[in-house]
């Protein structure tokens, strides 16, 4: 959403879409899982309205297809072949998930959005992509974000909060740090999957993260 409150920002879709296309460009195999909360927030939501939380996530669910619809037509527009793929069924707009399709897109050079979460209530867009992740056999998360790392404390309420460079998944379990949820962060504590959190919001980030360079937090075994 950018600096506006609610909604897609066309420009930071653009600015998205061109840091995928320049880090495509190397031959890296992408696939990128969008969540939903510029739009509605399940969890939020279920807490505001009374709604029930199995009908929150849902309704959450369908705002990343949204988001996906809108990444898919950005990079499309600069000539990146990619494929939306859902794990609710919506024929109409979007190819449902099947892991050998989605690998098969991948080998040949397409870009693979993953929409809809995991298609149930009760997980977050962290536990899809850490779940897509693993069943793609990805080399790396990079979770993209407002913040440049794990701090201690969040750096916007608390100018004290110390970076840090490098923890263990147990490291970010115990101390309760909110990068990611405790589901995303035991499936990949499980299978040794790596997690670089980095900020979105500076431009050439992606591709730095992709380079190894320290662009964020390393979470690893």
């Amino acid at each position: 959403m950018g600096s506006q409150e609610h909604g897609i920002d066309a420009e930071v879709c653009a600015s998205l879409a061109r840091q995928v296309k320049d880090v495509r460009s190397m031959g890296v195999e992408i696939a990128l899982v969008v969540g939903g909360g510029n739009i509605f927030r399940g969890q939020v939501a279920s807490k505001r309205f009374g709604l029930e939380r199995a009908v929150a996530d849902y309704m959450g669910m369908l705002a990343t297809v949204l988001n996906g619809l809108a990444l898919q037509n950005a990079l499309e527009q600069i000539g990146i072949h990619c494929r939306v793929m859902t794990a609710i069924e919506m024929h109409s707009v979007a190819e449902p998930y099947i892991r050998r399709r989605a690998l098969r897109h991948l080998e040949k050079g397409r870009v693979v959005i993953f929409v809809a979460g995991t298609g149930n209530p009760y997980f977050t867009t962290d536990t899809a992509a850490a779940l897509r992740a693993n069943e793609i056999g990805a080399e790396i998360i990079m979770k993209a974000t407002k913040v440049d790392g794990i701090y201690t404390a969040d750096p916007v309420k608390n100018p004290k909060a110390r970076k840090f460079t490098k923890l263990s998944y147990m490291d970010v379990l115990k101390r309760h740090l909110k990068v990611m949820d405790s589901t995303a962060i035991s499936l990949c504590m499980e299978h040794e999957m790596p997690i670089v959190v980095f900020n979105l919001f500076k431009d050439g980030n992606i591709k730095k993260a992709v380079l190894g360079e320290a662009v964020g937090t390393v979470v690893c075994a």
